[in-house]
């Protein structure tokens, strides 16, 4: 296939309605990095690298930005945070590289999904590590329990999908994430989503906001606020399982 110009790509790669998924595609993508993805994506037209293995990149720099966040020092928290902007880049463009060369597959959504996993997990660790005096102590194991939340939150969602393929039903509209059973629930899930609380712990806003608490301690002394923030995350954790979990087994998704 012969290399195509930006404005050809970004036709086919991001097509006219594509920023505007309700679920699919994160404020950071739409505000600034499809702007620069799309350039990240011709160029690797120019090279035999394929949509897959530019997901396991992006796997391997989400990984890493979670190893170097349980580092000591400033530096490590801001490489960690300009780990995960590559990881968004990469994010953005394994898609775009997939629908240019026609690639788009089964194994490509799984491996993304996976990485989805292992990158939140991973900066929620590191955040736990970063946050203990000594290792292991509690701000470890709040970590490592708050990662497992995270694990847990993503499982549920996935799992709404598993239990209608075996009941022979076809895949969950978004449509039916809204409609409850009890009017009341459908109150409080409009209120919960108001608050946007579960975006503490996803990979852009924990980054940033590690970032912030790491400033603020740097000049203070201490870890005061990257443990407060740890603990907001297992908090947000924990209610976010049951929550979800209600939210779910309450709507139309499983009928």
């Amino acid at each position: 296939m012969s290399t195509p110009s930006v404005a050809e790509l970004r036709r086919v790669a991001q097509p006219a309605g594509h920023l505007d998924r309700r679920n699919g595609e994160h404020w950071a993508g739409v505000l600034y990095m499809r702007r620069l993805s799309i350039y990240v994506t011709w160029l690797m037209t120019k090279t035999p690298v394929t949509p897959n293995q530019l997901t396991w990149l992006m796997t391997f720099a989400g990984i890493a930005a979670g190893v170097v966040l349980a580092l000591p020092g400033l530096w490590a928290v801001v490489a960690a945070a300009l780990l995960v902007q590559v990881y968004l880049l990469l994010d953005c463009s394994d898609g775009e590289l997939a629908r240019w060369t026609g690639k788009t597959s089964l194994v490509g959504v799984y491996l993304d999904r996976v990485g989805a996993y292992f990158t939140e997990a991973a900066l929620l660790v590191g955040l736990g590590w970063r946050a203990s005096a000594v290792m292991p102590d509690w701000y470890t194991v709040l970590g490592v329990a708050a990662a497992l939340g995270a694990i847990l939150i993503k499982a549920e969602t996935d799992l709404v999908e598993v239990a209608r393929a075996k009941g022979g039903l076809p895949a969950a509209t978004e449509a039916s994430a809204v409609q409850f059973r009890s009017g009341l629930l459908a109150l409080g899930r409009r209120v919960l989503s108001a608050t946007q609380f579960h975006r503490i712990m996803q990979p852009i806003e924990l980054s940033l906001l590690a970032l912030a608490a790491a400033i603020v301690d740097q000049f203070a002394g201490g870890l005061t606020v990257t443990r407060v923030l740890l603990a907001a995350c297992f908090v947000a954790a924990c209610l976010q399982v049951v929550l979800h979990l209600v939210s779910i087994v309450s709507s139309r998704r499983l009928a």
